[in-house]
C-alpha cells in the first residue's frame, strides 16, 4: 500500500520533524518570536556561484568576502617580506657595507660637489673625497690609540684602585666575602683558558676580521661610486621598474635620499655638539682619555636612545674609577644635560617632521638591526627606518614638507595714469 493510501489514523503515528509535541515546561511562545534589531537577508547579500541548477547561494556573507581578500593579500605581503629579510641577511656581509656607503654618501657628496665646481673633474674629486675621509678616520684612531697609550699605565692603577673599591663595597653592603669573589674570579679564568674555548674565540675573532676588512673594501668602493656615477646608477635603476612605475620609482627615490642626507647630516652636528659637551665636561673634571671619551660619545650618537646611553655610561664609570663616587655624580649631570639639549632643542630643530619616525618605531628598528647585524646593524637601522617611512608616506600621498611652506611675497603693484584711458597696471 502506497504513502497515500494508508489509512489517517496509521499515519498519525509517525511523528512529523519540526512539528514535535511542545515541552509543558518550556517557553515555546520566543521560537516564534524575531528581535527588533533582525534585517531579513536579501539574496543578493550573499555570494552566489553559477552552476549546473542555476544561481546557488553559498552563504557567504560580504563581510566575510572582503575579511577573506585582505586575509590573503596579507599574508602574501608578509611573505614577501620575510623572503626579502632573509636574503638580506643571508647576504648581509655585502648589503651592510653597500647601506654604510649610501650613508657616507649622502655625508660626504657636498665635499665632492664643491671640488667639481672647482673644476675638478668628477672622477678625481670622488677620489679626494674618499683618501680625505680615510686619512681623517684613521688620524682620530691613532689620536686615541697614542692617547691611551701615553696614559695606560696611570689608568690601569687607577682601575685596580677603583676595583678594589668595588670590592669593599660588595663585602660590607653585600655580605660577599674575599674568598667568594676569588673563587668566581677563578671560575671565570677557568673558562676562558679552557682549549676549547681559547680555540672557538680565535675562530670567531678571525672569520670577524675577515669580514670586517673584506666590509671595509666594499664600503669604501661604494662610496667613490656612488660619488663618482651616483646619478647613472639611479637612472639604471629606475630603468628597471616598469614604464607605468618608474615616475613614481623616482620621485620615491628622490624623497627618500632628501630625508636621509637630512637624517646624516643632522646626526653629524648632533653628534659633534654631544662628543664637545662631554668631552669638555670630562676635561674640566680632569678626567682620563678625554679625546677617547669624545670619540667614542661621537660615534654612539648615531644609535639614538641605545647609543648615547652606552656612551654616558662609560663616561660616568670612567669618572667613577678615576675620581670617585663625587666626581662621577656630576659627570652624570653633565652627560644628562647633554643629551637633553641634544633632544629637545637640536634634533627637532636640526631634523623637523620629514624625517620624524615614532619613538617606539626607533626601538623596534634597532633592535632589528642588532639582530641582524650586529653593532652595524644598529648604526644603519634607525636612518633605514625614516627612509622607508619617507617612502611609505610618498607613495600614499602623505608627503610632509622638511618645512612649511611659506607665502610668496607680493610686489606693491604701482599705477599710473594713461593720458587717454582709465588707469592701468604694470
Amino acid at each position: 500500500m502506497s504513502e497515500p493510501d494508508k489509512p489517517e489514523q496509521e499515519r498519525s503515528d509517525v511523528p512529523e520533524v519540526g512539528r514535535d509535541e511542545p515541552s509543558p515546561v518550556a517557553d515555546n511562545d520566543v521560537a516564534e518570536g524575531v528581535s527588533d534589531t533582525v534585517v531579513p537577508a536579501a539574496a543578493e547579500d550573499h555570494l552566489t556561484v553559477s552552476s549546473s541548477r542555476g544561481r546557488v547561494d553559498t552563504g557567504v556573507t560580504p563581510g566575510m568576502q572582503i575579511a577573506s581578500a585582505w586575509a590573503w593579500r596579507f599574508l602574501v605581503v608578509v611573505a614577501a617580506v620575510l623572503v626579502i629579510a632573509y636574503a638580506m641577511r643571508y647576504l648581509s656581509e655585502v648589503v651592510v657595507p653597500v647601506t654604510v656607503g649610501i650613508l657616507l654618501t649622502a655625508l660626504l657628496i657636498p665635499i665632492t660637489n664643491a671640488l667639481q665646481k672647482a673644476k675638478l673633474a668628477r672622477g678625481p674629486a670622488a677620489g679626494i673625497t674618499v683618501v680625505f675621509t680615510i686619512v681623517l678616520v684613521a688620524g682620530l684612531l691613532t689620536l686615541v690609540g697614542a692617547q691611551i697609550a701615553t696614559q695606560f699605565e696611570n689608568l690601569s692603577t687607577q682601575v685596580g684602585e677603583g676595583v678594589q673599591k668595588l670590592r669593599d663595597l660588595a663585602r660590607i653592603n653585600l655580605n660577599v666575602t674575599d674568598a667568594d669573589i676569588t673563587d668566581a674570579l677563578n671560575r671565570l679564568r677557568d673558562t676562558v683558558m679552557s682549549g676549547g674555548a681559547i680555540g672557538q674565540r680565535a675562530a670567531e675573532v678571525g672569520t670577524t676580521a675577515t669580514h670586517v676588512v673584506a666590509g671595509l673594501f666594499i664600503a669604501l668602493f661604494s662610496l667613490f661610486f656612488f660619488l663618482y656615477q651616483g646619478e647613472q646608477i639611479w637612472a639604471w635603476l629606475v630603468r628597471l621598474f616598469p614604464r607605468q612605475a618608474r615616475e613614481k620609482a623616482d620621485s620615491s627615490g628622490r624623497k627618500a635620499w632628501v630625508s636621509l642626507t637630512a637624517f646624516v647630516r643632522a646626526t653629524i652636528i648632533v653628534a659633534a655638539v654631544d662628543a664637545i659637551g662631554i668631552a669638555l665636561g670630562a676635561a674640566i673634571l680632569g678626567l682620563p682619555l678625554v679625546s677617547a671619551i669624545g670619540i667614542l660619545v661621537f660615534v654612539g650618537a648615531f644609535v639614538p636612545v641605545v647609543g648615547a646611553l652606552v656612551s654616558g655610561i662609560v663616561a660616568v664609570l670612567v669618572a667613577l674609577v678615576a675620581k670617585g663616587p663625587l666626581v662621577a655624580i656630576i659627570m652624570l649631570a653633565v652627560v644628562i644635560g647633554v643629551q637633553q639639549l641634544e633632544a629637545h632643542v637640536l634634533q627637532p630643530f636640526l631634523l623637523g617632521r620629514a624625517v620624524s619616525v615614532h619613538p617606539l618605531a626607533v626601538i623596534l628598528a634597532i633592535a632589528t638591526g642588532v639582530v641582524v647585524a650586529g653593532i652595524v646593524g644598529a648604526l644603519i637601522a634607525v636612518p633605514t627606518a625614516a627612509v622607508l617611512n619617507t617612502i611609505v608616506n610618498h607613495l600614499a600621498g602623505n608627503d610632509v614638507d622638511p618645512e612649511p611652506p611659506r607665502p610668496i611675497p607680493r610686489r606693491p603693484v604701482r599705477r599710473r595714469p594713461v593720458a587717454d584711458g582709465p588707469v592701468a597696471d604694470d
